[in-house]
C-alpha cells in the first residue's frame, strides 16, 4: 500500500513547518496563542516552544535534563506540570485531570501532545535526534496508542520522585 503524501505548506494542511523547522500539527481547534487571552494563565515568555513535563515522572524528569543537554541552540524552555503556568496550560486545554499522562509542547501558538509532542522535541534539538521525525510515517492513532501505554505505567515502570526535579543552576534561565 502506498503512502499518499501532501505538501505541508498548502493551506489546511494539518502538519506545517514552523519558522524553527518543528513540524507543527493543528491538534487543537483554539486559535494560536489562546492561553494569552486566558485570565487564568500566568503571563509567559512564548516566542520559544514551551515543553511542559510531569516534574515527578522519573522517566519525564530525565527526557527534560536530555534535552537540556542536547538542545545546542536553547531551542526550548520548560516547565513543570505541577507548577503554575504547567497547571494553568493543562486546565485551559482541557487536560487537568492531575494525572499529567501527555507531555504538552508549545510551539508557534499550538498545542503538540502525545506522540507529536515528542517526535516535535526530537526535531527541534537537530541532528541525531531530529531522524525521529520518520516516525511520522507510523499511523497517529498506533503512536498515540503506544505513547498513552508508556504514560499510563510510567510511575511503575520507572518510578515517582517525592518531589519536582530541580535544573542545574546553568540551565535555570531555560525553566518557567
Amino acid at each position: 500500500m502506498a503512502l499518499a503524501c501532501s505538501d505541508p505548506a498548502q493551506p489546511g494542511h494539518p502538519l506545517r513547518a514552523s519558522s524553527n523547522g518543528l513540524i507543527v500539527a493543528s491538534q487543537n481547534h483554539r486559535p494560536a496563542y489562546s492561553w494569552r487571552a486566558d485570565p487564568n494563565v500566568p503571563a509567559f515568555a512564548d516566542e520559544k516552544p514551551l515543553i511542559v513535563f510531569d516534574g515527578l515522572c522519573v522517566l519525564c524528569s530525565a527526557n527534560a535534563k536530555f534535552v537540556l543537554r542536547h538542545d545546542r541552540k536553547a531551542a526550548f524552555r520548560l516547565t513543570t506540570a505541577q507548577g503554575p503556568v504547567g497547571e494553568a496550560l493543562y486546565r485551559h486545554f482541557g487536560l487537568a485531570n492531575g494525572d499529567y499522562e501527555t507531555l504538552l509542547v508549545l510551539s508557534q501558538g499550538r498545542l503538540l501532545t502525545h506522540s507529536d509532542a515528542a517526535i516535535a522535541i526530537g526535531e527541534g534539538l537537530g541532528w541525531p535526534w531530529r531522524a525521529a521525525r520518520a516516525l511520522r510515517m507510523v499511523p497517529r492513532p498506533l503512536r498515540d496508542t503506544l505513547y498513552r501505554l508508556v504514560a499510563r505505567n510510567r510511575y511503575r515502570l520507572f518510578g515517582r520522585r517525592t518531589a519536582c526535579w530541580m535544573p542545574r543552576d546553568e540551565d535555570r534561565a531555560r525553566i518557567l
